[in-house]
Parts: structure tokens; sequence; C-alpha cells
């Protein structure tokens, strides 16, 4: 965030078969066997998130201790995802702009089907500030939406709408790659956005969690999530217009998301609910050095992949 502004296919087979000749034998209509059949989404396995973010502290250190706009580190960092992406199926494709006479890089991914017309977006963004390796902001959004991405693969997901996620360039200076994304889209490519879902600071030490209220539908969809585990969930401010989902909303595509704090400070009320330290940021490393791997609440990062995961299944489908 910016200052500025095991699910196997054959088991899942054999479930969706068995379910539907049940929904025939029984008498049920198509409507209703489609309803009964649909798979839920997986439990997105909190260690590969985790080693994602290793990976990404590794490209840090080995590159002046960040992934900055324009520096090594987010160039690796891009590559280091883009690998995994292709590997796994999904139609890859590298957008450049430039931003203070440097070059940056978007990195968008397709996956197979679902209405063209129809899009489900999912995005973070990759680059951390200069003065740290930026793990939480925004590895663990990152992270977390590649391995939702790798699930959707893993369970060979045919969604009736269509699905693509996004890795941001340069969200620290401005918001400039999402940005530059959606100015680049015609007025009917805009249009076919269905709804786009932002994913910055996930894993928040002193984790808050906060879900955007700028959409109701989308917003049902994290707090039901949310509301079935006995969590209490609050709506975010902290971020109103300080991430990806800005230009989205500018353009007037429907945007939700979730997070889990940065500078702001955590109230008593807070703690009480969450059993957080009252009275510190949620984030103490926002934007510092100390931005690393031992910077993430591993709680918050696995509800909150997992909270991606479903509505990535629910609003596909």
């Amino acid at each position: 965030m910016n200052r500025i502004a095991s699910i196997r296919r054959g088991s899942l087979a054999a479930a969706t078969g068995a379910a539907l000749a049940a929904a025939l034998l029984s008498g049920a209509s198509g409507a209703e066997a489609d309803v009964n059949t649909k798979a839920a989404a997986p439990d997105v396995d909190v260690a590969a998130v985790k080693a994602d973010l290793g990976e990404l502290q590794s490209i840090a250190d080995a590159n002046g201790g960040n992934r900055a706009h324009g520096e090594p580190g987010y160039q690796k960092s891009l590559d280091f995802i883009k690998g995994k992406l292709d590997e796994a199926g999904f139609t890859t494709s590298v957008q450049e702009f430039t931003s203070g006479g440097k070059k940056g890089y978007n990195l968008v991914a397709d996956w197979k089907g679902g209405a063209d017309d129809k899009v489900v977006m999912a995005g973070s963004h990759l680059d951390s500030v200069e003065a740290g390796p930026g793990i939480n902001d925004n590895g663990s959004g990152s992270a977390a939406i590649l391995e939702v991405a790798l699930a959707v693969a893993k369970a060979d997901l045919q969604p009736t709408k269509h699905l693509r996620f996004a890795w941001w360039g340069d969200e620290e200076d401005g918001m400039v790659g999402s940005t530059h994304y959606v100015d680049s889209l015609a007025a009917d490519e805009k249009s076919k956005i269905d709804s786009y879902l932002n994913f910055d600071m996930l894993g928040s030490p002193n984790p808050g969690y906060f879900v955007y209220d700028d959409d109701p539908e989308l917003e049902k969809v994290f707090k039901d999530w949310y509301a079935a585990k006995n969590i209490t969930t609050e709506k975010e401010t902290e971020g109103d217009g300080r991430s990806d989902h800005a230009p989205f909303k500018d353009a007037g595509v429907r945007v939700g998301g979730l997070f889990t704090g940065a500078e702001a400070t955590m109230s008593q009320e807070q703690a009480d609910q969450w059993g957080g330290k009252a009275g510190e940021a949620f984030d103490p490393c926002y934007h510092s050095a100390c931005d690393k791997t031992s910077n993430i609440d591993d709680k918050a990062l696995d509800l909150n992949t997992d909270a991606i995961a479903n509505a990535i299944w629910t609003l596909s489908s």
C-alpha cells in the first residue's frame, strides 16, 4: 500500500459424478443438480504461501534489500511468479509502462474458459518500497493470490465467468501500474470486468480483519465467510484510495477486497475482538526495512488466503 493516495481431480470428478447421478435419480431439475455439484473452494496451504514469501525475501536480500519499482528485485519477483503461473497452464502477459524515468511492469494471468464478457479479476501490487523487502506490503497479497491461482489450476476449475489475476508494478508511487492497465483498456473491455478484488497487506503482525465496503455483494461474500468462522470484521477505511482498487473504482468497476491494517493504531475494542495489542500499529514495520518474513502473522495470512479462494470460487460460478 502506498502513502500517496487438496482437491485432487479424480476425487472431484468422482464426487461430482456421484452427486449428479443422485440428483437425476431423485428427479432433481438440471438447475438443482448444478447447484448440488458445485465444488467448494479448497483450503489453500499457508505453508505454500509462506514459501513464496521466503522466495521474495531471498530475492530482496540478493538485490539491494528491496523489490522496488525499477530495481532488479522487482523484475526477479515478477519472473518468479510468472514462471509458476506458466507452468500451471495460465496464459500470462507482461505490460510495460514508464514511471519516474524507469520501466515498470504489470503481470496479468488468464485462466482458460468462462464468459469473456464477465471477468472476475483479483490483483495485488508486487513492488516494495526502496526501504525494505516489502514482505507484508505487499508480498503477502501477491503470494496469496498466486497460491489461489495455482489452486484454480490444480482443481482444473471450470468457471462460468472468466478468471484473471494481476500483479501490479509501482503501486508505491501512486498506483501507477494498475492505473496504466485500466487506462489502456477500451471502454467495452472495462465493461467486461464484472468485479475487481484487491489484496494489499494480508498478514500484518498485529492484524485487523477489514473488508472493503465499496460494493454490497462483494463485501457480503467476505463478511459471510468470516462470520461462519465467528470472526468479526470491520469496514476497511485506512486504505481508501491508497491501493490498486482505486483506478478500477474510478472507472466504474465494482471493487472489493481484504486488508489487515498498516500504520494506524489498534483500538482497545479491536484488540478485545481480535486478540491484538491495543495502542500499537497494525504493522509497526510498514514501509520499513523490518518488513521481512518475520513481520507476518500466520493465522491472518492463512485466513485471508482461504477467504480469497472462497470468493474466487463463489463469484466465478
